[in-house]
């Protein structure tokens, strides 16, 4: 008995098979294209993520007996937004990203008028593009012709999950699940259901959102006439970030976990009572048993880590890939003095300024590439350092993530952190993590003990290095921090 695993992240999709011992036995990438039609706006064709989710899942049925497997699993992007014609399944638009800033205004007009609190009371987070009803909101406002067919029943909303699903089972099915739903600003955290309060004030209609269903057990069913004749259950579906914190097995109160890919998320587990944060932190579903119970989770949301890589790659041609970013930092002893902040699409936990903007400090005529590749790494580790200063002290992080197998990042973010940073054998735990809830959801594992002895340590790392060093180098960085804020209304 294997499982299917699908992982739709920001830029590409990934699909895997676990096996029953908890194992990655094959995988298939497929990365599709980013749009970015104006400054700060960033869109994906919801058509090429389908497309990418068929091509990955072609890949790894190659390398696997399709008879073994038992059910699929999703997981995906979170708050990106996805309008599709309920009949046709074609959408009428690109999908509006997460890391998107455009509904920066609408933030700014809501707060003003004084519903920032009702709205974090209710959904455990702020107001901020970030989130999907601002950019609906959006939608509504500027794209009325659009918005009508919303309104009329004709065009589904959802998230990316919800998108996929509904191509998965021909249109049969238009569900999410807790983790998912509470990335909206449309959910009520505590009631565990969609607002009418929230979506009266954000003018989303409720009859558009998706059924929210527990995040393991047998849910839909996909179409064999439209997915590679494969007839599986969908038996798991998590946001990408609590699907890496049941990946990593943080099953327990006060277990954490920091996945570094597009952006970088934190996630500690705070038991069945969601726990508010003062600090900046997000207050989240992690995921819903079959019997109703929901587990939360307090998360520190970094916009762009891994994006920043990929910046260096693609946008300045400083790498190659990026798995050469650690030979070419590593070339070097320290970044030279440069800071880089990448707040490329704004900062997120714990500034959440969304009118931030990237900024590179620190050249001379002796700056080389190696320096500016360095102090991206070192950027990472600084964010990350930056949220964990608001959780309670932890005596070892997790960390997962594509990134995660950089061993100079990885050494970087234990001498920030001033503890152990423990990277798993299988650092892929966002799929891992769907895995796990399909298979929990038809039988494959039968509870989340067996699950917590399947995971084992690869390295960890132990901070090193001159601590006055390790303290400037941070000093520095928050006063870079400081200087980009608010960039994009000079």
């Amino acid at each position: 008995m294997s499982v299917l695993a699908i992982d739709a992240g920001t830029t590409g999709v990934t699909a895997v098979v676990v096996g029953p011992d908890a194992r990655i036995v094959a995988k298939g990438y497929q990365e599709f294209p980013q749009h970015f039609p104006q400054p700060g706006w960033v869109e994906h064709t919801p058509e090429e993520i389908w497309q990418a989710t068929l091509q990955a899942t072609r890949e790894v049925l190659t390398k696997v007996d399709r008879t073994e497997l038992t059910a699929v699993g999703i997981t995906n992007q979170r708050e990106t937004v996805v309008l599709w014609d309920r009949e046709t399944l074609g959408s009428p638009r690109r999908a509006i990203v997460w890391q998107d800033r455009r509904s920066a205004d609408i933030c700014t007009t809501l707060r003003d008028a004084g519903h920032e609190q009702r709205v974090s009371e209710l959904t455990g987070l702020r107001l901020d593009p970030y989130f999907s009803a601002t950019k609906l909101r959006w939608l509504a406002e500027n794209e009325p012709h659009t918005w009508a067919l919303v309104e009329s029943g004709r065009y589904a909303v959802g998230t990316v999950d919800s998108y996929l699903i509904a191509r998965l089972t021909r249109g049969t099915w238009h569900v999410t699940d807790v983790s998912n739903a509470s990335r909206t600003l449309l959910f009520d955290l505590a009631g565990g259901e969609w607002s009418d309060e929230l979506c009266t004030l954000f003018g989303v209609p409720r009859d558009a959102l998706p059924e929210v269903v527990p995040s393991w057990g047998e849910v839909a069913t996909t179409d064999p006439r439209v997915f590679l004749d494969l007839s599986l259950p969908i038996a798991g579906i998590a946001g990408d970030q609590q699907s890496a914190l049941f990946g990593q097995t943080c099953f327990a109160e006060g277990d954490s976990k920091c996945t570094y890919g597009t952006g970088s998320f934190i996630l500690t587990n705070t038991g069945t009572t969601p726990v508010r944060s003062e600090a900046g932190l997000l207050s989240t579903a992690a995921w819903r048993s079959p019997d109703g119970v929901t587990t939360y989770a307090l998360e520190g949301s970094i916009f762009v880590t891994g994006a920043a890589v990929q910046w260096l790659r693609d946008g300045l041609q400083l790498v190659g890939s990026v798995a050469e970013t650690q030979a070419v930092a590593g070339t070097v002893a320290d970044s030279g003095g440069v800071v880089f902040v990448p707040a490329l699409t704004g900062l997120g936990a714990p500034h959440w300024d969304p009118h931030a903007r990237g900024t590179i400090l620190g050249l001379t005529r002796g700056t080389t590439r190696a320096h500016i590749v360095r102090a991206t790494l070192e950027a990472i580790a600084y964010e990350v350092r930056d949220v964990l200063e608001t959780m309670p002290e932890l005596s070892s992080v997790r960390v997962d993530g594509g990134a995660a197998s950089n061993d100079l990042l990885c050494q970087l973010q234990a001498d920030q952190l001033g503890v152990p940073v423990e990277r798993p054998e299988i650092v892929e735990t966002t799929a891992l993590g769907a895995a796990f809830l399909a298979g929990l959801g038809t039988g494959v594992w039968s509870s989340t003990d067996e699950l917590s002895a399947t995971w084992a340590l690869d390295r960890s790392f132990t901070p090193a290095g001159d601590p006055h060093a390790i303290a400037a180098g941070y000093a520095r960085w928050q006063e870079a921090v400081r200087r980009s804020a608010g960039w994009a209304l000079v």
